[in-house]
């Protein structure tokens, strides 16, 4: 309702009130749900619970985490805030999904495991599963819960680190994850998790990127053949700067400023509640005749001029003998880069 919590109401109910029991009933089940659904409501009224050691006594994992620092800076809050604040995200997302309790109880849970050593996906996989069950989720909401705290990471680590034009990369995703179910909380998961992080996690770009992997996985998912990926023909300026690397023997660079903020003719206003575009930054081709340690040299040079790399695409153009001193194979590198600080 977003009325303030009595303190003296808060210690009264930790006084009188009786263990529930395991499993909880449904009713118990579907007030916690309530509770977590009520957006930025939740919060003093989760942090009055917490005091008076409510939450600890309904669920016994919580105190490992309770007031526990981050180690990432990237984190605005501590660990037990942080479960609480994406919940808060999650339920501004929660008709995006079928099951909307899962999702809650999904993002409360998700870093759970960081109180106990070791990766705290896979621990926490094994205590969201515990507690799912101790609030009452039968068998397959429990496994639903214990997939989506286990991958809560898989979606973005995989959209912002791999490529997702090799089926491999789709196909792993979609193992990982099994149902379209599944993929749909995972998606909503990741972005009221990133959301809740901080504004370094969440961007427009990593959210387009992540939409791509989702809907690549769900085609899969839903039973269609992946498609073999196929490399495009070198376009003519590719051509060109590789007739001049091999004529030269030396690297020709070329560089492509894009207006970073504008929008193009078939793009929509950004509404207030979307993320703030992300730089695009510059596209940047290098064309130099093959050797040896060449991707690690470029991107060494790049990473000293801290530029953060967006996009990447690495191919060998084949020429004709002839052209230059060396051989016919000429590396073409097309970047998408962006200034880490400031602009290019």
């Amino acid at each position: 309702s977003g009325l303030p919590l009595s303190p003296h109401a808060v210690r009264r109910l930790a006084a009188t009130a009786k263990p529930l029991p395991v499993p909880w009933p449904a009713e118990a089940r579907e007030e916690l749900v309530t509770l977590l659904g009520a957006g930025e409501a939740t919060v003093p009224v989760w942090e009055a619970l917490e005091a008076e050691g409510i939450v600890t006594r309904l669920l016994p994992d919580w105190e490992r985490v309770r007031c526990r620092p981050q180690r990432n800076p990237v984190h605005t809050w501590t660990v037990d805030r942080h479960l609480v604040e994406t919940a808060v995200r999650a339920a501004s997302l929660t008709r995006r999904v079928g099951r909307p309790d899962l999702l809650l109880v999904a993002a409360l849970l998700h870093d759970i495991g960081k109180g106990w050593p070791g990766d705290h996906s896979v621990a926490g996989e094994t205590i969201a599963r515990d507690l799912a069950a101790r609030v009452g989720f039968d068998r397959t909401d429990t496994a639903t819960v214990a997939t989506a705290v286990r991958h809560h990471l898989l979606l973005v680590e995989t959209a912002t680190r791999r490529d997702l034009d090799d089926p491999a990369t789709v196909q792993a995703v979609a193992t990982a994850v099994g149902t379209l179910g599944t993929l749909e909380l995972l998606h909503a998961l990741t972005e009221a998790d990133a959301l809740a992080t901080g504004p370094a996690a969440w961007s427009s770009w990593r959210a387009s990127l992540v939409a791509d992997l989702v809907k690549r996985v769900a085609g899969v998912l839903a039973g269609e053949p992946l498609p073999d990926p196929e490399a495009a023909a070198p376009s003519a300026e590719q051509e060109r700067l590789a007739i001049e690397a091999l004529r030269t023997g030396e690297p020709v660079l070329a560089l492509h400023a894009r207006d970073e903020h504008a929008a193009g003719p078939d793009e929509h206003t950004a509404d207030p509640g979307e993320p703030a575009p992300e730089p695009v930054g510059v596209e940047l081709v290098i064309a130099l005749p093959d050797q040896p340690g060449v991707l690690p040299a470029v991107a060494g040079v790049l990473a000293l001029h801290r530029l953060t790399v967006r996009a990447a695409d690495l191919r060998a153009v084949d020429l004709p003998t002839g052209l230059g001193s060396g051989s016919g194979s000429v590396l073409v590198l097309d970047w998408r880069v962006a200034a880490e600080y400031g602009s290019l």
